[in-house]
């Protein structure tokens, strides 16, 4: 407003308030490059610290210099008086003085409520942590004397949050045995029933997924997960809850399926849904982070109160 005052005055020409603008915006970008620049260093020195406290951070887990190799059985699993907490020894325990023994084999059932431990029973039999107290032995050996890599060769997880990655169908189930065939591929589709819809898609194993797996239902990523881990041919499969998303009729056509195709293979089924462990070799009743009862399902129906709770609010009580 000023520069036009001028110009019609005639002291000024249009020619100088063109260059001040473009030396005013320059100046500006200038200053405004200098803002992000302070700003970009103070986030970037946040994230550097810690960056620093993770690497500083000293490994809870010991691992031996001469781990055992030799086991003279396979699949078996012994909890003993096993006590754990998150905070250490002196938090409160999340397990209590939990024990129990499975057999090679045999179909476990782990049922109880959210926040009961199960999941946590998993991490620790992975020693993704160490148990605060007690001792969890694999094939008769405590798992603090083995090899960390050797200990979770021997088993695979399927998770009910289920990641899958970019890629085919194919690679993703190669993810747990790269060097497997297409008839090893189809084989283990089979029995996590995911063969049929694998191969009614246009490209069939071969179908590209996007990243996390967005273009496939959550009932049918969850086969494909469990297909991947069935690739592997591990000793131990622990299924967490990861039927979840499946209708009844085809998670038992996935179990009637497992127990055909290896019998030395010992499954632990963690879940919420009680149909999901009825049939199941023994099943384990946590609550709050002890053992409530383990049995069958026709004795803990006449001995657990917390099973018949369960049972009751899932089923009906008529059916008891």
């Amino acid at each position: 407003w000023i520069g036009g005052g001028k110009v019609n005055s005639g002291n000024m020409q249009v020619g100088q308030i063109i260059a001040f603008i473009n030396y005013m915006t320059q100046i500006q970008f200038s200053l405004m490059m200098i803002s992000h620049v302070l700003t970009m260093f103070v986030k970037a020195r946040a994230s550097a610290e810690r960056i620093g406290e993770v690497l500083n951070q000293e490994d809870s887990i010991n691992v031996i210099e001469k781990p055992i190799d030799t086991f003279n059985t396979k699949g078996k699993i012994d909890f003993e008086n096993v006590y754990f907490s998150y905070a250490g020894a002196s938090g409160e325990p999340v397990l209590k003085n939990v024990s129990f023994t499975c057999k090679s084999g045999e179909t476990v059932g782990i049922i109880g409520s959210t926040g009961s431990g199960k999941s946590t029973l998993v991490n620790l039999l992975c020693r993704f942590y160490d148990v605060t107290d007690g001792c969890i032995k694999v094939n008769n050996v405590n798992i603090k004397d083995m090899d960390i890599k050797e200990l979770r060769n021997k088993i695979a997880v399927v998770h009910q949050t289920i990641v899958l990655f970019s890629g085919t169908i194919k690679d993703n189930i190669k993810w747990g045995k790269e060097d497997a065939s297409m008839d090893e591929i189809e084989e283990v589709s089979k029995i996590a029933e995911a063969h049929e819809f694998i191969s009614s898609l246009p490209e069939g194993y071969n179908t590209f997924l996007g990243q996390g797996g967005v273009n496939l239902s959550g009932g049918q990523k969850q086969r494909v997960s469990i297909a991947r881990a069935l690739i592997k041919k591990p000793e131990i499969l622990i299924l967490d809850d990861c039927t979840s998303a499946v209708d009844v009729t085809t998670e038992m056509k996935i179990k009637k399926a497992l127990k055909e195709y290896s019998k030395d293979l010992t499954c632990i089924v963690i879940a919420q849904r009680i149909t999901s462990v009825m049939d199941a070799d023994k099943i384990i009743v946590l609550d709050n982070g002890k053992i409530a009862g383990i049995g069958k399902h026709e004795e803990l129906l006449k001995k657990c109160e917390v099973y018949k709770d369960i049972f009751r609010s899932q089923i009906g009580s008529e059916v008891i």
